[in-house]
């Protein structure tokens, strides 16, 4: 899932004793994140630690990533997904609204409707460029477009304009930093703010300028009128030693989330939430502490998948990466269980894979 366009950043850099100037596009760097992203995703499927038979669409050189990557790419769309779950399996007199905020390449939609599991309306948002090739790449495989139940007399959808509108699933252009614009793409997407609704970003507000990802959440719980859910995941503790060497070895990619140091710990992703009007149940955990919820069994046949030994390094990386969630207007109880699941409130130790 993936931000909207930053502007382009200036390099000044000395070449025989003159200054040069050297713009850099960060929209490209921003855009390869999602690339990365969903490479990885693929490598997880072809290894067998998720099940997604639709993310090869979308990437033209599969690369078999390292297990530490793979662990936690399985860990990131496991819990993630397990908050959607509960969203729709809720009972709920109303029809359910998933709106997935700088979407990528996500192919969370179709996996939902090959299972006859799609909700009502599943709005993906993202900039052109994103949308633009995903559309293509959508309208190209029958696999994806099958999926997709045209809406009466509406033209198909275009690359050009990268969107797509069906009876279910629509995938829209717009810049999440305008939440004029965004109520403009949800309205072509028929977006009700009186049925439930929940809102998924994954790596995506930590690169928005803090003022702007505070905006968007404030307007998504001012403008939900029903029970509503946010759920992100995202980096953390960027002021510790490994931390400080994560934000480097981003920034030598020309890849920068300004928004870290303003949500740099569970305490101040929660108060994000809380500061902007969410008055229901408001959490926040580690990945670390996260992975000690999932199923059992289902981490047993992981860790089976690779021979592994980097568990000081895994606890690292796990412990700078968080999911928050929170809860609005919840009269009902729809989001009962939309929560975090630990094993006995505290981390099962990570257990060596015999190989």
């Amino acid at each position: 899932m993936m931000p909207p366009p930053a502007p382009p950043r200036v390099h000044q850099t000395r070449t025989d004793s003159h200054v040069r100037d050297v713009t850099v596009d960060r929209d490209s760097t921003v855009r390869g994140t999602n690339d990365d992203a969903t490479v990885s995703k693929l490598s997880c499927a072809q290894l067998g630690y998720l099940k997604d038979d639709f993310v090869r669409h979308f990437v033209r050189r599969p690369v078999k990533r390292a297990p530490i990557i793979n662990r936690g790419y399985y860990s990131r769309v496991t819990a993630m997904r397990s908050f959607l779950d509960a969203f729709l399996a809720a009972v709920s007199e109303k029809p359910k609204q998933v709106i997935s905020l700088g979407c990528g390449f996500d192919t969370t939609f179709f996996q939902l409707a090959a299972d006859g599991k799609c909700p009502a309306k599943y709005i993906e948002l993202d900039y052109q460029q994103v949308t633009a090739k995903k559309t293509e790449v959508i309208m190209s495989n029958v696999s994806l477009n099958s999926l997709l139940v045209p809406l009466e007399g509406d033209p198909p959808p275009s690359a050009g304009q990268g969107e797509v509108l069906s009876q279910h699933y629509y995938l829209i252009p717009a810049d999440l930093r305008d939440t004029k614009g965004i109520e403009g793409a949800l309205a072509r997407a028929g977006f009700d703010p009186c049925f439930p609704t929940l809102f998924i970003a994954e790596c995506v507000l930590v690169y928005l300028p803090p003022e702007a990802s505070q905006r968007l959440v404030q307007w998504c719980a001012d403008t939900c009128r029903d029970a509503v859910g946010f759920v992100l995941y995202e980096q953390i503790k960027p002021d510790d030693a490994f931390g400080k060497q994560m934000l480097i070895n981003l920034e030598r990619r020309d890849i920068f989330i300004p928004g870290i140091h303003s949500t740099p710990s569970l305490e101040a992703q929660k108060a994000r939430f809380t500061s902007a009007g969410w008055t229901g149940r408001v959490e926040a955990l580690d990945m670390f502490r996260i992975h000690s919820g999932l199923d059992v069994e289902d981490v047993q046949r992981a860790n089976r998948l690779e021979i592994f030994d980097e568990f000081e390094e895994w606890q690292l990386i796990q412990e700078h990466y968080c999911i928050a969630y929170a809860v609005h207007r919840d009269e009902t109880g729809l989001f009962e269980n939309f929560k975090f699941k630990e094993s006995g409130g505290r981390a099962r130790p990570f257990r060596r894979s015999s190989g």
